[in-house]
């Protein structure tokens, strides 16, 4: 694992500094050590948010759980996150985002040793649900530490890497969690992402710098005026973000399990292939944010700029859990290609919308409006997961797949084509 995220860091090094702008050399490190930390420090939390899918296995054979059962175990701490994000948003515009990553991570930890010392499925559940309250913390807080270090021109791409923390925690979860749950059992593989979340509190208190940005009292009207009034914008883009979610968790909880119980892999190569896709999924994070960052240097129009290829991914997304119904339901085994290939598309616009967000809402905004981004979107990952659990139990993966693919095809048209941005 350790060498896989060698060549992942140096792969984006070489990016980052591709075709970088002047700067002090002080403040180019500083800017750059921010965005490795946030990235660290949200990874370590979707390696908890999203590591219990990995136990679904473990919860199917050993513990008795159907898949609808156990899809909703996976949900708590997405379901606990949609609790506390926008509290959190508003925190993080009060404090700064130093100590919401330090609080946040540490809160984290604490509910994942528990769940892991908990006697019951019922305790654990609990504590899995308020480590989610806990782990909403990073969501905001990272995303604006990374947009108040840089310029508009490089934030699709920074952001983009910044929003690989995502896929890449879903991987190392696949990677780990469901050896130690084949060879520990679930209390063990909880203790995994209970120390990376210490680790991420303790980097965090030491390291994180918040980023400058005026004063309060300083700002004009216009910088602390709401920016859901007037337009319906963000509106949109967080039905946009709603709708392309669904088949993003469709892949990343049930890829495991369909692996094992429908192609017969081992948990071993599963899990590895897995981590392979999730590892491509970021790439493409990458590769969208650098791609809006070019229409932006282009044509100035930052929002603009950001919306083009998150309709372009939507449509792509809906194609690619079209064909892997269709493979699928032909039982061919070209479907193994085509779910790698829906695991980078159907990420590769989440680090766009976060993006277009923080520019839009503001610095006095942004907390709270990526908090409510991440809400609507934590609702539906938390949903689905248990509804799509039992789709499959009834009617099975094609028809899941299927349904699944109406969902970016219905957020094509909710993308703004023109926006005149009042902010």
């Amino acid at each position: 694992m350790s060498h896989i995220m060698r060549i992942w860091f140096s792969i984006v090094r070489r990016l980052c500094n591709h075709g970088a702008m002047p700067a002090t050399a002080i403040s180019s490190m500083r800017r750059w050590s921010m965005l490795a930390i946030g990235l660290l420090a949200t990874l370590c939390a979707n390696v908890f948010i999203n590591g219990v899918a990995f136990l679904i296995p473990t919860l199917h054979d050993e513990r008795g759980l159907d898949l609808a059962a156990a899809g909703l175990m996976s949900s708590l701490p997405s379901l606990g996150m949609v609790v506390t994000l926008i509290a959190w948003g508003y925190v993080v515009d009060r404090v700064g985002e130093r100590v919401v990553l330090t609080l946040g991570s540490a809160l984290t930890a604490a509910a994942a040793f528990a769940a892991a010392a908990a006697d019951t499925l019922l305790t654990t559940g609990v504590f899995l649900f308020l480590g989610g309250m806990a782990a909403a913390s990073s969501n905001t807080a990272s995303g604006r530490l990374v947009v108040g270090w840089f310029d508009a021109e490089r934030r699709g791409l920074v952001m983009g890497i910044r929003q690989t923390a995502q896929p890449l925690g879903v991987g190392v979860g696949a990677l780990v969690i469901p050896r130690l749950a084949q060879a520990e059992g679930v209390s063990a593989a909880l203790l995994f992402p209970a120390i990376v979340c210490a680790a991420a509190a303790v980097l965090c208190a030491i390291a994180v710098v918040d980023p400058p940005r005026p004063a309060r009292a300083e700002a004009d009207d216009t910088d602390l005026a709401n920016p859901y009034r007037g337009s319906p914008m963000l509106w949109r883009i967080h039905l946009t973000s709603v709708l392309l979610v669904v088949p993003q968790v469709m892949v990343w909880t049930f890829t495991l399990v369909w692996l094992i119980s429908e192609h017969r892999w081992s948990p071993e190569s599963a899990g590895l292939l897995v981590m392979t896709a999730q590892i491509l999924g970021a790439a493409g994070r990458i590769g969208a944010g650098r791609w809006s960052d070019t229409f932006v240097r282009r044509s100035g129009d930052v929002i603009a700029s950001r919306l083009r290829p998150i309709r372009m991914i939507a449509a792509a997304a809906a194609a690619a859990m079209a064909l892997l119904a269709v493979t699928d339901w032909l039982d061919s085994p070209v479907s193994i290609v085509v779910m790698i290939a829906a695991s980078v598309i159907t990420v590769s616009d989440n680090g766009l919308a976060f993006t277009l967000i923080a520019e839009y809402a503001g610095p006095f905004w942004s907390g709270r409006a990526l908090g409510t981004q991440n809400t609507s979107q934590l609702f539906a990952q938390g949903v689905a997961p248990p509804l799509f659990g039992g789709l499959i139990a009834i009617a099975g993966y094609p028809v899941a797949f299927a349904v699944c693919a109406l969902f970016p095809l219905l957020a094509i048209p909710s993308v703004p084509l023109t926006v005149k941005p009042d902010r």
